[in-house]
This record gives structure tokens, C-alpha cells and sequence, in this order.
């Protein structure tokens, strides 16, 4: 999505409710669909777009509309073992139920200093560092990760069927006061929803996104959808650590997908591919990890430390005297206070898009903030 294209500033208020109520209207439980609509909506308030209400009309209400979600599963305790548990998720949907994932971790970790949810058949949850970011609220450390179930996007380095997906983690933590360390990434370069919105907007990629399949670099994001390009690893290339992104990936397979015996990317459908992105992202697994350091260290000195080696990191001597030092997820915190304040920008196409899904819902649209709002 262009910075340039006309938006508007809706109160983040307005917009979660929205969508609440849009959720709400597809099945899902109230009280569910206002976590779910935080969570879509988390993207939008951190300026990470291609995560936000981008995927609201093009990936969420497709999956009600084809039943690959149920809007009223509950989530079913298979094992429990005290500090660990596994789930069946029952489809239900990930924006919500990660949260709950991280939610039954982080009560698990106050009792033991640490709790693993290991979820299977579960759908798209959204931002991962909306889940891991719950327990750092909480004074733990978070970590989630997601494969993509069985749909296959990126190669094998080397490799000429698709075999993983973008496959997210995160990891959060108490930081400096009001802006934790969150570190949330894809194990690609760059997840699928940053390449399709630059292509809805009209933009060139940078090289090194995609790449055809002679390993020449291709700037046309509207290449990933045509199968003319493949999505690369986090590295780019062999020779510059595409084996490091590559690791990642399985890394987020084997411990969000292989543990709770969830949908696998490599399987033996995938060696018939023929390179481009193909199966369905159904029966995703999820992990969440709370690690409760109080309950380890006793109460102050996890969190003095913390503030003072994340205040160290921020007060280092920049190179550029207009861009102070900082770390994950700083940014993305100081854009949800200013968007808080002034109210979320939204692209006025996006906000269209969404104002129709809320008329075809039969729930009110989002009303833009006012003048007086934004100043």
C-alpha cells in the first residue's frame, strides 16, 4: 500500500468495534470477536497494514464463507501435564484463539515459571506479536509461532518445490516503560501480505524479494501471484544466509506444527509440485510460550535488569543523529500511542472496503475521527 494514497484517521475504537460486530455476525461469540477484531485491527494500530484490515475482506471472511472456520468451536484439552498442554483448536479462529493459547500459557508459567500451549487445527491468527505481547503485559516473556498448515509457499534453498510457509514467530518481553521488545518476523524475507499489497498499490519490490526460477531477481510483486516468482528466505540468496531463514522455518514447523502433530508443509503431496505456492492453510499449528520470570527470580530483578539493558541499547551513540538507536518493537509502540491519540490511518479505499463488509454484515461502518479528534 502506497504512503502516498489518501487515507483517513478512524478512532481505534470505532474500528474494533466494527469489526467486532462484523465477526460477531459471521458466529463468533461476542466477547471471542472483540479479541479476534483487536487482534486484525493490531496491524493497523503499529503501521504494520499488510497484517491489518488488508486481510480482513481477502482472508478472514473467505474463511467463513467456505466453512473452513467454526465460529463456535471451543478449544478441547487433549493432555494436560501440569506445565504443558496440548489443544485441538477445532478450527476455530486463530485471531482469538492464539490469545487464549497465550492466555492458558501465561497462567500455566505463574504456577510452574513456564507454560506451553502446543495447539493444532487452528486457522490464520493474525500478527504473532499481538499473542506473544499478552504476556509480556504480564511481566513474562512471550513467544508464539505458526506454520501455515499444509500450504506450501517457499523452496527449499536449492529446492524447486514448494515445501514451508512464511511461517511467523515472535518473541516479547518487558522492556523500557510503554515500549516492550517484540520481535515479530517471517522466516521469508518478507510475509506473502507484503508482496500482495505492494501490488495492489502499483509499487516495485526491492531485489531480493522474489526471485524466478533461475535465480534472477524480480521486482514485480504481481510475479507472485502469476507463479512467474517465488518468495525467498530471509537472507535472499544461499551465499548471503538463506540457509539461516531456511533453518527458521523448520525450526517454527518442528515446534508449531511437528509437536502438536498439526498440518505439515513437507509432506508427499508437496514433491509433486511444480514450485509455486500450492495446498490450503487448514489445521495450522500454533505454540505459545509464556517463561515467567518472577516465578523463577522472585519479584524486581527480572525487570530492572530489563529496563536497564533495554535503556542501554536505546541510549547507544547513533550514526545518525536524527535516528536514535532502538529495538524491536519500539516503533510499532510509538506508532499505536500517536495512533491511539489521532486515531488510526486507514486508506480511504481500505476503509470503503471495510464499510461495505460492515453493510453487507448489517452492523454500522466506522466513523472517521473528527478534526478536533486529530488535533
Amino acid at each position: 500500500m502506497s504512503m502516498d494514497e489518501p487515507e483517513t484517521r478512524v478512532p481505534y475504537e470505532e474500528l474494533t468495534g466494527c469489526v467486532a460486530q462484523i465477526i460477531e455476525k459471521h458466529g463468533v461469540p461476542g466477547p471471542r470477536a472483540e479479541i479476534a477484531a483487536q487482534a486484525l485491527c493490531h496491524g493497523d494500530l503499529t503501521g504494520v497494514r499488510s497484517h491489518g484490515l488488508f486481510n480482513l475482506a481477502r482472508l478472514y471472511l473467505p474463511l467463513f464463507a467456505d466453512a473452513r472456520v467454526d465460529p463456535q468451536a471451543d478449544l478441547d484439552v487433549v493432555n494436560d501435564t501440569g506445565a504443558a498442554v496440548l489443544v485441538n483448536a477445532n478450527r476455530a479462529l486463530g485471531l482469538w484463539a492464539a490469545s487464549e493459547a497465550m492466555d492458558m500459557a501465561a497462567e500455566r508459567a505463574r504456577s510452574h515459571g513456564i507454560g506451553l500451549v502446543s495447539m493444532h487445527d487452528c486457522t490464520h491468527f493474525g500478527v504473532a506479536g499481538f499473542h506473544s505481547a499478552r504476556a509480556a503485559r504480564h511481566g513474562m516473556i512471550g513467544i508464539t509461532a505458526s506454520n501455515c498448515g499444509r500450504q506450501r509457499i517457499a523452496r527449499p534453498p536449492g529446492g524447486r518445490a514448494a515445501m514451508l510457509g512464511t511461517n511467523p514467530f515472535s518473541v516479547a518481553a518487558p522492556a523500557m516503560d510503554g515500549h516492550p521488545f517484540v520481535l515479530d518476523m517471517s522466516t521469508t524475507v518478507v510475509p506473502t501480505g507484503r508482496i500482495r499489497s505492494a501490488a495492489l498499490a502499483g509499487d516495485r519490490i526491492p531485489e531480493g524479494w522474489l526471485a524466478d526460477d533461475d535465480g534472477r531477481a524480480v521486482t514485480d510483486p504481481a510475479a507472485f501471484d502469476r507463479g512467474d516468482a517465488h518468495l525467498l528466505w530471509l537472507g535472499g540468496r544461499a551465499e548471503t544466509g538463506a540457509y539461516k531463514g531456511y533453518g527458521l522455518g523448520l525450526m517454527v514447523e518442528t515446534l508449531a506444527a511437528l509437536l502438536p502433530g498439526a498440518g505439515l508443509g513437507p509432506s508427499p503431496e508437496a514433491l509433486h509440485g511444480d514450485g509455486s505456492p500450492g495446498g490450503r492453510d487448514d489445521d495450522i499449528g500454533v505454540i505459545a510460550l509464556a517463561i515467567s520470570p518472577g516465578t523463577l527470580r522472585g519479584t524486581g530483578g527480572f525487570q530492572d535488569d530489563a529496563e536497564r539493558m533495554f535503556g542501554v541499547l536505546a541510549g547507544g551513540p547513533p550514526v545518525n543523529g536524527e535516528s536514535p538507536v532502538r529495538y524491536p518493537g519500539w516503533h510499532e509502540a510509538a506508532t499505536a500511542q500517536e495512533n491511539l491519540r489521532l486515531g488510526v490511518p486507514v486508506p480511504d479505499w481500505l476503509l470503503a472496503e471495510v464499510s461495505q463488509a460492515a453493510r453487507e454484515a448489517g452492523v454500522p461502518a466506522p466513523v472517521p475521527a473528527t478534526t478536533e479528534e486529530v488535533t
